[in-house]
């Protein structure tokens, strides 16, 4: 733990309410975690891997805890709503600081448009058949009401949706026991790693890129450290349990599928969970749309809170319209931020143009986590008046050379689309920057002017 150096203004009293407790901020983080994406994710390993899912879900767990404690570095010294943005402004300047938010920002804005448009799909199709404009517009419209009305009501929501979501975990691994116990599955092939295309390393490192997608989200929650009630001691408490149960509970999922349903059926499912619990019987299929339902709206709340407290943190660092820091009376939400993020993803989700940018999120993640990285140790000079959780050196320095290992493995037409992108936030920076200069330099003239 670190020691008080000079003064700090970073635990002052902030305009955001803390309300957040370590229960609360646990939930938070493992409903983001625990996505909608798991309900895919177990074909798309095995395919990569063979049936030994669990050991990719087992590395991409070890990889995501490397940048997570990072994460917990900074959050707990700089508890600021602008998350990775502040961190990033602080240790290279509001250049990296815009373009590192706008990475965020972006990836966050595509994340809840196409989760809005997956919520508008097969899904609900079950139950009833709708345009999917008009399911994204009234979906995202409860979300950024429900977002406003305050963090605790969201974070309370969110506990019983992610309490759901794991319940139906919990079922698929207990049905994927069962079929074994019967007779019809085979424990085997939970030893059985590699495939045709790769050997058993080369299966591993490929399956753990997949698998790394899954545990993408505890990043969000350091836009609300903020907002959390003593976060040097929640924080870390948290997101380290978040991590590790999340991690349990894949492993589980991905060893009851593997050895209930052959490894093939596997791989050529679009719901491969939801062949596990036709495989088992006894259970109606319908009960996995309501989970996935859940948990889509799940993960775009939180990724929606997210989006609009980076977007407000980046506002008040002086990196966006000062409009945005607009904050609503009594319940101290950030109105304008939530506001200005929820349109940007209706437009998206209603134009349809989501799917060409789905697959860079990723990619804006790793460049983050790999500034995320290197900034907490080109800060570790700078000393604050409050403890903070601290991260050894060498633990930063292995996040930052896996998160360049894992986007070598990125396909290079996702590059392709990534590096587009990524240009624009390079320009929309350099704008910034430029902007922030200006107004700099025109203060300090104001100043000479006046004396």
């Amino acid at each position: 733990m670190n020691r008080p150096a000079h003064d700090d203004t970073e635990l002052a009293e902030s305009p955001l309410k803390r309300t957040l407790t370590t229960p609360l901020l646990y939930f938070f983080i493992l409903g983001d975690v625990l996505g909608a994406g798991v309900y895919v994710l177990v074909g798309q390993v095995a395919a990569e891997s063979g049936g030994a899912v669990w050991v990719p879900l087992s590395v991409a767990l070890g990889l995501a805890l490397l940048t997570a404690s990072s994460y917990a570095e900074l959050a707990t010294k700089y508890p600021r709503a602008g998350g990775a943005s502040h961190y990033t402004t602080l240790a290279y300047g509001p250049f990296a600081g815009f373009f590192t938010g706008f990475c965020m920002l972006a990836a966050g804005v595509v994340s809840v448009a196409a989760l809005a448009r997956g919520f508008g799909g097969d899904y609900l199709s079950v139950f009833v058949s709708l345009p999917v404009a008009l399911v994204a517009v009234l979906f995202l419209g409860l979300l950024a009401l429900l977002n406003a009305r305050g963090i605790s009501e969201s974070t309370r929501a969110n506990v019983v949706a992610t309490v759901i979501e794991v319940g139906g975990l919990v079922l698929v691994t207990g049905l994927g026991v069962w079929v074994v116990v019967r007779g019809d599955g085979d424990f085997g092939r939970l030893t059985r790693l590699g495939t045709a295309e790769h050997s058993p390393a080369a299966a591993v490192l490929s399956g753990s890129v997949l698998a790394f997608y899954s545990f993408v989200g505890f990043e969000t929650s350091v836009n609300v450290a903020e907002e959390t009630r003593d976060p040097a001691r929640s924080y870390p408490r948290a997101l380290f349990g978040a991590l590790a149960t999340a991690g349990v509970v894949y492993a589980l999922v991905g060893a009851a599928a593997s050895s209930a349903v052959r490894t093939s059926t596997l791989v050529q499912s679009s719901g491969p969970l939801l062949a596990v619990v036709e495989t088992a019987g006894g259970v109606p299929t319908r009960l996995f749309s309501v989970i996935a339902l859940i948990a889509v709206a799940n993960g775009a709340l939180l990724t929606g809170i997210m989006s609009s407290r980076l977007a407000y943190g980046m506002a008040r660092d002086g990196l966006l319209p000062r409009f945005l820091t607009r904050v609503l009376p009594g319940r101290r939400t950030p109105w304008a931020a939530i506001a200005t993020t929820a349109l940007l993803s209706l437009l998206l989700a209603v134009t349809g143009d989501v799917a060409a940018l789905a697959s860079t999120l990723v990619l804006l993640l790793l460049v983050v986590f790999l500034l995320v990285n290197t900034a907490v140790l080109r800060l570790r000079g700078d000393t604050v008046p409050h403890d903070h959780y601290r991260t050894p050196r060498i633990v930063a320095l292995l996040g930052a050379a896996s998160c360049v290992l894992l986007a070598t493995r990125i396909e290079g037409a996702v590059w392709g689309r990534g590096l587009i992108v990524l240009a624009v936030g390079v320009l929309l920076a350099w704008v910034a920057a430029r902007r922030r200069r200006s107004e700099k330099d025109g203060g300090k003239r104001h100043q000479r002017a006046g004396a």
